[in-house]
């Protein structure tokens, strides 16, 4: 059983800048991996930064370049700094736990989401 709790959301303008964190109940280095997802109003979701346990990271075209991924694993916790919003940025965003027992079978966790609204 994996709890993430998601906070840091809220209103920017564009350009601006955000930072949201993803409070785990275990050791997040234990976790295969750990992403960011968003969605919009009325479109699908989509991963927009993966962390593997190894410390390997993967970003969405769209977000290459403007967002970065970390961990802190004396917290238990992932981050997303989110650099040079835009309005298209305006989503839920979600925290994910990708976990894998020594056999190889998943178990995927979600927290609640928290809302990133970039506009002037």
């Amino acid at each position: 059983q994996v709890q993430l709790v998601e906070s840091g959301g809220g209103l920017v303008q564009p350009g601006g800048s955000l930072r949201l964190s993803c409070a785990a109940s275990v050791s997040v280095s234990s976790i295969y991996s750990m992403g960011w997802y968003r969605q919009a109003p009325e479109k699908q979701r989509e991963l927009i930064a993966v962390i593997f346990s190894g410390g390997r990271t993967n970003y969405a075209d769209s977000v290459k370049g403007r967002f970065t991924i970390s961990r802190d694993n004396d917290k238990n916790t992932v981050y997303l700094q989110m650099n040079n919003l835009k309005p298209e940025d305006t989503a839920v965003y979600s925290c994910n736990a990708d976990t894998r027992t020594s056999l190889g079978f998943r178990y995927e966790y979600w927290g609640q989401g928290t809302q990133v609204t970039v506009s002037s």
